[in-house]
């Protein structure tokens, strides 16, 4: 079985939904028996990067939100991630773009480190408040699955994988995705959002039916 995932690191849905994932995995046995392709994914591409602000003060601000309304739904999302055993600290996150931080998550993926890094930069961003546009960071990040920092260096200053990362955001617009987290199952079945374990594991016993 393959599953191919867009998601964006900044998205607090796609870490749930990865989670959710993963259970549905163990729960059917099949965590080493299935290909996991991930795929990039731009919520705000065109964000600045400002590590002096947190998500909470952007949503707010983007939004239209008061301060009120914002943490009330942000506290929603943070009691589903404890739900999956994430402890979400949405007051350290760090406003920044994400394209470096899929540039790394491209070189991942050639060194077959691709869903080391997704997981290493989600809990960077989501539970230890790093600046996932920061080059030393991402180095770092890298570092912490095995990739070398310098090799980490040169992709970022040379702005490598562009190419990877506009040809998976084309493909998402074709097959119809408006948003992230985005699963599809051998080519098949999809599934949209941080849905409930259930479905997950529902969607892969179709996909087991189908390749018996």
């Amino acid at each position: 079985m393959e599953i191919q995932i867009w998601s964006d690191i900044m998205c607090p849905f796609c870490y749930i939904g990865k989670r959710r994932m993963e259970g549905a995995l163990r729960q059917l046995d099949l965590t080493d028996e299935v290909t996991i392709v991930w795929k990039s994914f731009l919520l705000n591409p065109d964000m600045k990067t400002d590590p002096t602000r947190n998500s909470l003060e952007y949503l707010a601000e983007t939004k239209g939100w008061t301060k009120e309304q914002t943490q009330e739904m942000v506290q929603n999302v943070v009691d589903m991630a404890k739900e999956e055993g994430l402890e979400y600290s949405m007051d350290d996150t760090k406003v920044a773009n994400a394209m470096d931080a899929h540039r790394l998550i491209q070189l991942a993926k050639t060194v077959g480190k691709g869903g080391d890094m997704e997981e290493r930069l989600f809990r960077a961003y989501f539970m230890e408040g790093k600046n996932i546009a920061d080059m030393d960071v991402l180095v770092d990040l890298g570092k912490d699955v095995g990739i070398d920092g310098e090799r980490v260096r040169e992709c970022l200053e040379k702005g490598e994988f562009s190419d990877s990362i506009r040809q998976d955001i084309l493909e998402a617009q074709q097959i119809g995705v408006r948003g992230v987290p985005f699963f599809v199952f051998n080519n098949q079945y999809a599934i949209s959002g941080a849905q409930p374990l259930e479905l997950f594991v529902q969607t892969m016993e179709k996909c087991l039916e189908g390749i018996k």
